[in-house]
């Protein structure tokens, strides 16, 4: 018997992941929270990138930010994804490329763009070391990485709360990150943070389990997570319940800039 490397486990994580990004298109191009975010996140990754020639955006999802950067002046935009579904409706809706790409392995000489950008994607990313290493690879110097994530708290039980959440309600979930941990990544690489920050975006609850089409033992089982959350996580995601149904919770984003 032939053992099964990590290396293979990954690729068919990967391949998993690619097959559910794809089956979710639709869904993810009509999202609210994808669509608008918090209602200046988009905007102020696009401006981030005010000025560029050749921006990237890495797993671009249905091409929403891939999109922001056009409308924004940049001439040359590449929407990169695992999913030739998610590639194919961002080149359909926005004046965008699209190059069917893993984040961890870009298909892009050195010094490629003068502005990457990655929205709300990173937590899939088996092997973050191995994004950031390609970040500042492709990035010529002086070049901007845009960058935004759902964030951990520093606290590792606060933290472990929401990985287990969003692990079952989503199973190609990998892990939230703190801040500081996305800092270290970046400049480990060579990247100088200019400046970074942590906001709060609210979501319902059944449109953010709908999305990922759960199941209904896997919901119970979320549900019953929210209720019985400790007080420290039922503060800190301003849980909302009314009665034994979840309405909505907050979930932390980071938002970082970084020069190559």
């Amino acid at each position: 018997m032939t053992e099964r490397t990590e290396s293979d486990a990954g690729t068919g994580r990967k391949r998993e992941n690619a097959r559910s990004f794809g089956r979710a298109a639709s869904a993810y191009f009509d999202s609210d929270v994808h669509r608008r975010g918090d209602g200046d996140d988009l905007q102020t990754l696009a401006e981030w990138c005010t000025g560029a020639d050749r921006a990237l955006d890495v797993a671009t999802g249905a091409g929403h930010t891939a999109g922001a950067l056009a409308d924004g002046g940049v001439p040359e935009v590449v929407a990169a994804d695992i999913a030739p579904e998610m590639v194919a409706t961002a080149t359909r809706e926005y004046r965008v490329s699209g190059v069917v790409a893993d984040a961890e392995r870009l298909p892009f000489a050195d010094d490629a763009f003068d502005a990457l950008t990655c929205r709300i994607a990173a937590h899939h990313f088996p092997d973050p070391e191995a994004f950031a290493s390609e970040v500042a690879r492709v990035l010529e110097p002086g070049g901007v990485l845009a960058f935004e994530d759902n964030v951990a708290p520093e606290d590792d039980d606060l933290a472990a709360f929401l990985d287990g959440v969003e692990r079952i309600r989503d199973p190609t979930h990998v892990s939230l990150y703190s801040e500081s941990r996305w800092r270290e990544r970046f400049e480990s690489v060579g990247l100088s943070v200019a400046e970074s920050a942590v906001t709060k975006m609210r979501l319902e609850y059944g449109p953010w389990v709908e999305r990922t089409d759960v199941p209904a033992a896997d919901r119970a089982e979320l549900e019953r997570r929210f209720r019985n959350a400790p007080d420290a996580a039922r503060d800190l995601y301003e849980i909302e319940l009314d009665g034994d149904d979840v309405r909505a919770f907050s979930n932390r984003k980071v938002l970082l800039r970084a020069v190559a």
